[in-house]
């Protein structure tokens, strides 16, 4: 092959794997125009063209549309600025379709409702900078800007929950139940209640005056009662809770009554409200962090227990 020879469509198209119905089309819009034409009116293309035209075919093949590759053609643009800024587009592309499949998955193993269905997709929708700017909102909203305690503030600020690339469908679904609760005006009045405690790290006033003893017992035997799949909304949990509220209430000094049981759950909720360590677990999933075993589930669990044994 050298620059002097001249091919037709066919020959082009036999080389370039482009049809000869595309070839025309570039030809007749000017992106790949013919270097001259035969004594019969044939087009003929010289090895520019053919360069040319195996470029382009390169660059349609990676999604480029015919505009920006002209001006790649024409070298008003570099390939590699070109093929940069495709990139960095070809990368939310993938990012909205791995997150796309998430929450198909979530949709397919619950068997979502299409209101549901439709939520988890709108919220999942959101930008990274949305679903901060969500969060900011909800923390601003929560805590204002007089008179916050700054520790409780930061506290909640340092663990923003960041939906990743590739979520899974538990991550999916907790980013969908996370941005629920934030929206509601019950839940901001009872993180605003507890994250002061929890970011002062301080004890509880009943877990003071009870002892380290007590209250050593009392996680223990909660424990143990988790461990064995006692349900705290359950009858089963009647043993458990009598023989605890027995107990603080001789170290109390008071009767083992309704009204006492009612006076310890609203203690334990000061500083571990459900729905706000509810929060918390859907933040550590959401970010992808290892739920370390803490108090929390001990607390949620005697707080529902204690709740459900005064109802009863």
């Amino acid at each position: 092959m050298d620059v002097t020879t001249l091919y037709s469509i066919g020959e082009l198209s036999r080389r370039t794997g482009l049809s000869v119905r595309t070839i025309r089309f570039y030809s007749d819009s000017g992106v790949v125009a013919p270097t001259t034409r035969s004594p019969a009116g044939y087009r003929l293309y010289d090895l520019d063209a053919l360069l040319r035209l195996e470029l382009l075919r390169t660059l349609r093949e990676l999604g480029m549309g015919l505009p920006t590759i002209r001006r790649v053609l024409d070298r008003e643009l570099s390939v590699a600025e070109v093929a940069a800024a495709h990139a960095d587009a070809v990368d939310v592309q993938i990012r909205m379709l791995l997150l796309r499949r998430s929450v198909l998955r979530v949709v397919a193993s619950r068997g979502s409702s299409p209101e549901e269905t439709n939520l988890m997709h709108r919220l999942t929708q959101l930008s990274g900078e949305e679903r901060r700017r969500l969060i900011d909102d909800f923390v601003d909203g929560t805590f204002g800007t007089v008179g916050a305690d700054p520790t409780a503030v930061a506290m909640v600020r340092a663990a923003t929950p960041d939906l990743p690339d590739d979520p899974t469908g538990e991550q999916v679904a907790a980013w969908v139940e996370l941005a629920e609760l934030v929206g509601d005006e019950d839940f901001r009045a009872r993180m605003r209640r507890t994250a002061v405690h929890q970011a002062a790290g301080r004890a509880l006033d009943i877990e003071s005056e009870a002892g380290e003893e007590l209250m050593e017992f009392t996680r223990q035997k909660v424990a143990e009662a988790r461990e064995s799949g006692i349900d705290p909304l359950s009858d089963g949990v009647a043993p458990v809770i009598d023989d605890l509220v027995r107990r603080f209430a001789e170290v109390f000094a008071r009767t083992p009554d309704t009204e006492f049981r009612d006076w310890m759950a609203q203690q334990f909720e000061e500083a571990h409200d459900p729905r706000v360590d509810r929060y918390w677990r859907l933040v550590w999933i959401v970010n992808g962090w290892q739920v370390v075993p803490n108090l929390v589930p001990v607390y949620s669990w005697l707080i529902q227990a204690l709740r459900n044994d005064r109802a009863a």
